[in-house]
């Protein structure tokens, strides 16, 4: 099977830039999108596309992520983009097992999670009436934050040249639980750069997107603000910044989030990594993550 292969029922890419919308296939229970695999029920919607569990040829089952396409054009450039971040191995990334382009989305076959931080969160309040411990969650953000650091260091060949990943999108919801270990997952926004700075399209979710993100900036510290903003939900059940905009209007200005909630030493920890300029947050999200364990570590020594 290849890498990126048109669904049964879908059409060769037109040969130039002027194409006709697709008519989308019908996602539902039973649907084959491909042949040997079936759609045996709905796992969850994003602002991207819808999430299926799906029964394979083998006999197993598979997780199909179906992202919206509006043209045969734009499902090739998404493909190939794909394809750049599929080629990456780290234990803490989400492999993409395969993808095709099927009518009216792309399809990214990956292996099937026992969920993400946000569902463990739902449990935990579920359970206990308290968000996750500061222990447990330091213990999963700090593999997650090893796999942003993975890629956002521009150490990637990508046809012949040294590339970074900006990952975008980094919330719990992102971040699957397979056993004890969290992988990072859904490249659908991720980036490709050369610099540690530069313009891109205004993407991600509001909520946990640094300022630049606003102004139609990245940076290598980009997604570290999203990871703090993870850290601060999981944490305390709350959005920090959930009554701000529902879309990336350019004259919205970031407020500092309100930090009362932590402990002092996570307060000092946390706004370092909420710091507006992009520069004067902690150089690695692997370094952030290990002041805060450190803060978990003195609370333990001072109790």
């Amino acid at each position: 099977m290849t890498a990126v292969a048109a669904c049964r029922g879908g059409s060769r890419a037109a040969k130039d830039h002027h194409v006709a919308p697709i008519a989308k296939l019908t996602l539902a229970a039973g649907a084959e999108p491909y042949p040997g695999y079936c759609l045996t029920n709905f796992l969850g919607r994003g602002g991207w596309g819808e999430v299926w569990r799906a029964s394979t040829p083998g006999g197993g089952a598979a997780a199909l992520k179906f992202l919206t396409s509006d043209s045969r054009l734009a499902t090739t450039q998404e493909a190939r983009a794909l394809q750049a971040i599929r080629q990456l191995e780290h234990p803490h990334l989400m492999p993409l097992e395969n993808i095709w382009s099927c009518p009216g989305y792309l399809v990214i076959v990956m292996e099937l999670a026992d969920g993400n931080l946000l569902d463990l969160l739902d449990i935990y309040g579920a359970e206990l009436h308290a968000p996750l411990p500061q222990d447990h969650l330091c213990f999963y953000l700090q593999q997650a934050a090893a796999a942003i650091d993975f890629l956002n260091k521009r150490q990637h060949l990508v046809n012949g040249q040294r590339v970074a990943f900006r990952h975008c999108d980094v919330k719990p919801s992102n971040l699957l639980l397979m056993g004890n270990s969290v992988k990072l997952a859904d490249f659908s926004l991720a980036v490709q750069t050369t610099a540690p700075m530069g313009q891109s399209r205004r993407a991600g979710t509001p909520a946990y997107a640094a300022p630049e993100v606003f102004q139609g900036w990245l940076s290598d510290r980009t997604d570290q603000y999203s990871l703090a903003a993870s850290y601060f939900h999981l944490r305390t059940g709350e959005i920090p910044f959930a009554q701000g905009p529902a879309t990336f209007d350019p004259k919205h200005v970031r407020p500092l989030p309100d930090l009362t909630p932590f402990t002092r030493s996570e307060r000092n920890v946390l706004a370092r990594a909420f710091a507006p300029v992009p520069q004067d947050r902690w150089p690695s999200c692997r370094e952030f993550m290990e002041q805060l364990t450190r803060c978990l570590t003195s609370a333990s020594k001072a109790g």
